[in-house]
Formats: structure tokens, sequence, C-alpha cells
């Protein structure tokens, strides 16, 4: 009777019309009927609304089975005090099943938007992609905070679930977990459930695309976020891994990032597709070969004159994708490899770019 009796009052008290605290105001309407008033119920639908990402119909449809607006209210709210018959968390549940079911509908249309998540971690930096629908869920908090924490625990990632391709055994790291410490979402999920839930809140298709790392034993690995909305995010990313040669202490580290730095910003504006001419792709080498020939050809040249003028554009095209052939795009008057040999001799080792990375949101996605 200790618990009952406190409980009797408030139920009461709130079916004569009196708020209490952490309940809905109930109005009498007749002798044996009660209704919660207008601001109460758009509360209520708003509450659950936001906590689950149920469509409103279906908000609507389990806030009438408490009979909110039916007689016998008194009961009914002892039954949720109780959680004898029908309590809100079910309802919590319920429509979180709701709203995880219509994300599933959704996840067949083209998802381009979104963001990319950054994090540093010792020796490297993890960056992962996940997208949205529409640049205004990509700008939504909750959104950015699951962009975030999965980033963070991408970082965390031990050497089970990454590959010798410095991208992540997808499989794997879906399973990983991941906490989420948002006004909506404030508990430790696996990905793929976190962002299955996101989806749901949102009502848009929200996926995980990629994932990607990059380490450094003997340098550091540098990144650069065009037009970063906020720390850690961006839609355009570089990474760049400079090591220096029998620097096991990483002693000329603030050399180094400087340097990386530099390159980062560099990859993201020139667009190499190579570090060197050496690792250019003997196919994409013939194909470009065979466009240069036929494009000299019709300029009705002798064969020795054509075969210059492909060699030349080849060397111009090498020039254009291959990371140490580019001019820094900060001081045109040298190029990459020119910029690793000043610094370099600035060190007193030599230094040089072990891999590259530029990402960005949506490419390579039919909108």
């Amino acid at each position: 009777m200790a618990r009952g009796a406190p409980l009797w009052r408030a139920a009461t008290a709130i079916c004569r019309g009196r708020s209490v605290r952490g309940l809905p105001r109930i109005t009498a309407i007749g002798a044996k009927s009660f209704s919660v008033d207008a601001s109460s119920r758009t509360d209520l639908i708003k509450t659950l609304r936001e906590r689950t990402g149920a469509p409103i119909k279906d908000v609507k449809e389990v806030l009438v089975k408490c009979e909110w607006n039916e007689g016998m209210l008194l009961m009914r709210l002892w039954r949720i005090i109780f959680s004898l018959d029908f309590s809100i968390e079910n309802a919590f549940t319920e429509l979180r099943k709701k709203g995880l079911a219509a994300a599933t509908k959704k996840s067949s249309r083209v998802a381009a938007e979104g963001l990319l998540g950054l994090a540093h971690f010792e020796k490297g930096a993890a960056v992962i992609e996940i997208n949205s629908e529409t640049d205004f869920v990509a700008r939504n908090d909750l959104f950015q905070s699951l962009v975030l924490s999965v980033a963070k625990a991408a970082s965390t990632l031990k050497a089970s679930v990454l590959s010798k391709e410095r991208s992540f055994m997808f499989g794997n790291f879906q399973l990983v977990n991941v906490k989420l410490d948002h006004a909506s979402i404030t508990r430790e999920l696996r990905v793929r459930d976190a962002v299955s839930e996101v989806a749901a809140i949102t009502g848009e298709n929200v996926r995980l695309r990629r994932a990607f790392y990059m380490s450094s034993q003997r340098g550091i690995v540098s990144s650069y976020l065009h037009m970063s909305p906020a720390s850690g995010l961006s839609r355009l990313a570089g990474l760049v891994s400079v090591e220096v040669e029998d620097d096991q202490e990483g002693s000329h580290s603030e050399t180094l990032k400087s340097v990386g730095s530099s390159l980062a910003m560099h990859v993201v504006a020139a667009r190499p597709l190579f570090l060197s001419k050496e690792l250019v792709d003997s196919e994409v080498l013939e194909h470009e070969r065979n466009i240069c020939k036929a494009q000299a050809s019709t300029a009705g040249k002798q064969e020795n004159v054509v075969q210059k003028m492909v060699e030349g554009r080849l060397a111009k095209y090498m020039e254009e994708v291959v990371l140490l052939e580019q001019k820094y795009v900060a001081d045109e008057t040298k190029r990459i490899k020119v910029l690793l040999k000043e610094a370099s001799k600035e060190i007193g080792k030599t230094a040089k770019i072990e891999g590259f990375l530029r990402i960005e949101v949506g490419e390579g996605i039919e909108k």
C-alpha cells in the first residue's frame, strides 16, 4: 500500500484535471469519460515520434490504444503505471519496430549525399562515409553524431577487421559496437543497428558505404578536410602517409606534420590517381596511348611525328595523374617530388610518401 497510495492519489489528481509531473493532463468530458487536452496530445505524439522515427499515423494508433480519449481512463492509467497491460515502453518498442520497418523499405532509394567522418589514432587515421538521401539530413545533428561515433569506433579497431588493402572487412566492421550520445539515441549499438536506427528517425535511406584506414610506423598520417562543417566531418577528405627512412621514434614529426598537411591539401585539390610512374596501371597507360594516337593520327602527320606527339601527350597525362609528377598547387614552380627533396634536406634523412587517399561523398553513385 505504501507504493499504491501515492499512485492512486496521482491518478485521481490527473483525472480531476490537475497536473502531475511526468504525466499528461486529463480533463473530464462526462461522468464516465475523460480526455487528454490538445496540447498534451501534441506533446505525446511529438515525444514518441522523435524517439522512434515511426510514421505519425502509427504513433497516433498506438496512443489511441491507451484510450487517451475514452472512458475507464483511471484503470488504464493504473495499467500503464504498473505495466500490466500496455506500457509506454511497449509502445516505444512497437513504434521502433515500425520505424525500422519503414527504414528498410527506403533502403532501395538512392543515397548519394552524406558526410565523411575522420578520426586519428596514434599511428594513423580512419575515415568512413555514411550516405543519406538529402543534404538536409546530412546537416542533422543526429546524423553528424552517428558519423563521428562510427569514425571513432573505426579508429579503435583491432587487426581482425582490417584488410591488407587499407580498407575494412565490411562484414566484421558492421558488427563492431559504437556508442551514440545524442538526445534521440543514448546507448551502445552495433554499427549496422545504429545506422538503421538513425535511418528510422530521419525517415531517409541512411547507409554506411565504405571505410578506410591508413597507418605509418616510421612517420605520420596527415589529413585535410575541405570545408569542414565541424571537427572530424567533411564531404571531401585527403590522407597522406609520409615516412622517414631509419626514423623509428618519429623525431622529425613537426617537420613531417607541415609537409604532410600540405600534401594532404594538395591531394584534395589536384586529384592524383597514382603515386609514381611505376605504379600507373599498364591497361590504363595503353588506353591513354591509344586515345593519344587516334587524336594525333587525325592531324595527317607522318608516323614518326605521330609517335612523338603520342609520347608528349602521355608525358602530359603523367603530370596530371601521378602525384610525384604533379605541380604543387601552392607553388606551381615546383613539383611534389622536389617538395619532398627539400623536406628531406631539412630533416637530414630521406622522406617519402608511402600512400595517399582522396575520398569524396557520393563519388561513383548514379543519381
